[in-house]
């Protein structure tokens, strides 16, 4: 038997995350970097999921051999946190909008370097495999 890959957290979930998503959605302005200074939700939801804001995860001073993850392509950012456990994309699969208001915090809270990671809990739904077994065993007892 093969073990199973743990889940990707997906940064999407976090509380507040989706909201902001949705009004850069809604307002593409809201996604670009100079939005911090208009909206300080961004910097408030940063602040309460990371302990830092963007501004400040400019300011850390980098470990040697630091390879500037957070100024490279989406894609590769995308692909790079996958590797490392988290999905920043949407439900249709595509990139964050707000990933630019987070990605610093979020490599170097993933790398140990500055910040923190939120505390999510563990996922306690049975899979769905489970769900329809016990239905079924159900509707076997009845008989």
């Amino acid at each position: 038997m093969t073990d199973k890959p743990p889940p990707l957290r997906r940064l999407i979930d976090l509380p507040g995350v989706k909201d902001l998503e949705f009004r850069a959605v809604m307002k593409r302005e809201f996604a670009e970097p100079e939005a911090r200074a208009e909206f300080p939700e961004i910097d408030a939801c940063s602040t309460a999921l990371f302990g830092l804001t963007a501004d400040a995860a400019e300011t850390v001073d980098r470990p040697a051999g630091w390879d500037d993850i957070e100024l490279k392509a989406t894609l590769v950012q995308v692909a790079a946190f996958e590797a490392a456990g988290w999905d920043v994309t949407d439900d249709k699969r595509r990139p964050l909008r707000v990933l630019g208001h987070f990605n610093a915090q979020l490599w170097l809270a993933v790398r140990g370097v500055a910040g923190s990671l939120p505390f999510v809990p563990e996922n306690t739904k049975p899979e769905a495999w489970a769900t329809s077994l016990a239905a079924e065993a159900a509707r076997f007892r009845k008989r």
